[in-house]
């Protein structure tokens, strides 16, 4: 599909049914919205190039996760910032700029000429992963996102960490790491008074600051046996669940929890679907989805975004009744 043939309106309107009530005012607080989050959503070895198009036609406000490598293309550490999960490159990996920035246009144009900024941000990019130690990767992530920074959520960086300073909203919030790159590049470069646009990950051992607003946990927090040898959905699975949601909302984060999928496997083999993340069948997986919903899971990450969706819508749905 060419993703300027999606029809950006419909994906408008079905945001508004899906996570947001119409009659609710705007929020953009942990806890305040649950999202679908495309897991992986980037091409693998050559295939599956439509996985953007196919989250992005569930509808938004969503979240998109991809990672980035650098495919160095010459001795002198010329290179290119590529969506991919690993090499080797063979120079057709798409890049960041054509593959999320461009890919999504329509889409952030439409939003910034209207007045209705509620459902914003529209898409969460969660570059969860910049791999590899080529020192040009995150001044170019940095670099590159500075020429969209006025479709980007950003807020100002005050003398210190704390306090939190409140986000200027735009349709698209940027989330990535938190480790000494990510510190360095994308924090410690901005001068007091500017403005941060890519916000990093925090750890449960410290509350929220200025640059780092959401955590991250596997689903085996919450049941440790793993996707593939989990049970029934338990009472105790959803105590451990609302546990883990309730302190990283009290510290100001926003949680996501990866991966959370329910597909066998002819159908993980026809989609490139790794095994890890697996319940096995979309009945075990609907229980987890929903009790993420009802404990107010920020970003809810699968692969099986049209699922997820319908779930999610549904579940919404059926508690707004």
């Amino acid at each position: 599909m060419n993703p300027l043939k999606i029809t950006w309106p419909l994906l408008m309107v079905f945001s508004v049914c899906l996570f947001v009530s119409a009659d609710e005012p705007c929020v953009f607080l942990p806890g305040e919205r649950v999202l679908m989050e495309a897991h992986n959503c980037y091409p693998y070895h050559g295939l599956w190039h439509n996985r953007i198009d196919r989250a992005l036609e569930t509808g938004v406000p969503l979240g998109i996760e991809i990672d980035l490598c650098w495919h160095a293309e010459s001795n002198d550490g010329a290179g290119r910032l590529v969506v991919a999960h690993e090499g080797p490159f063979d120079g057709k990996e798409p890049t960041l700029r054509e593959y999320f920035f461009e890919r999504v246009r329509p889409l952030v144009e439409q939003a910034l000429a209207s007045e209705d900024k509620c459902h914003w941000p529209l898409i969460t990019l969660n570059i969860n992963d910049i791999r590899g130690h080529d020192r040009a990767m995150h001044p170019a992530v940095w670099t590159l996102t500075g020429e969209y920074e006025d479709w980007l959520c950003t807020a100002v960086k005050g003398p210190a960490p704390d306090p939190v300073t409140p986000i200027e909203i735009k349709p698209i919030l940027v989330l990535t790491a938190g480790g000494r790159p990510e510190i360095e590049q994308f924090y410690d470069i901005v001068p007091m008074g500017g403005r941060l646009r890519i916000f990093g990950r925090g750890s449960d051992d410290k509350p929220a600051d200025n640059f780092r607003r959401w955590v991250n946990y596997s689903w085996s927090a919450v049941e440790p046996e793993g996707q593939n040898q989990a049970g029934d959905w338990t009472r105790a699975d959803a105590e451990r669940l609302t546990a883990l949601v309730t302190q990283a909302h009290e510290q100001g984060y926003w949680i996501r929890f990866y991966s959370l999928n329910g597909h066998n496997q002819v159908t993980g083999l026809r989609f490139g679907w790794g095994t890890g993340y697996n319940f096995g069948s979309l009945e075990a997986v609907r229980p987890r989805w929903e009790a993420a919903r009802r404990a107010g899971v920020d970003f809810i990450a699968t692969d099986q975004c049209e699922e997820a969706a319908a779930c999610l819508k549904k579940a919404a749905g059926d508690n707004a009744e």
